[in-house]
């Protein structure tokens, strides 16, 4: 994939992101392409479901999983607005997803380059490729508002 199809499937994932803001969740937004298409797309469902596992990427990888039959995920790229936790990375190697594209670093709990790399630990039967940084302006800013209208409402909760 070249720089101008990256951004824009970040920008799908983008727009998953402010869905998310919309139903009061923290904005991250997922899209799974294959084959040049988006297959799935996931956002940020925790306070929606009640589900701490709720993250985007959980709800994309499962809605990719239907779409193509099977649990493996070849040949598919997903993009998310903000750096995978240890729980989605860990998801996205036993899922054999092929290439990960992010905005933003997450600095307390990335683990795909952050704080662990776990996408391409070789201890691991899989490797992940992956792409950073990939419109981190528009991911960053999203992420920052949110959780500045937080603490001026003293929301504890997030």
């Amino acid at each position: 994939m070249d720089e101008k199809q990256d951004q824009q499937f970040m920008r799908a994932a983008i727009d998953q992101a402010y869905i998310a803001l919309e139903n009061d969740d923290v904005p991250v937004g997922a899209v799974i392409v294959h084959e040049n298409q988006i297959i799935a797309k996931g956002r940020n469902q925790r306070h929606q479901l009640n589900d701490p596992t709720a993250h985007a990427e959980i709800i994309a990888l499962t809605a990719a999983s239907e779409h193509i039959g099977h649990w493996r995920l070849h040949d598919c790229t997903i993009y998310v607005t903000l750096e995978p936790c240890a729980m989605c990375a860990g998801a996205l190697v036993l899922a054999r997803i092929d290439r990960l594209v992010f905005g933003c670093d997450d600095p307390k709990a990335g683990a795909c380059g952050s704080l662990y790399n776990i996408v391409q630990d070789a201890r691991l039967n899989h490797r992940v490729e992956i792409t950073k940084g990939v419109l981190a302006e528009d991911c960053t800013k999203i992420l920052q508002d949110f959780f500045r209208v937080k603490r001026e409402r003293n929301d504890k909760e997030f």
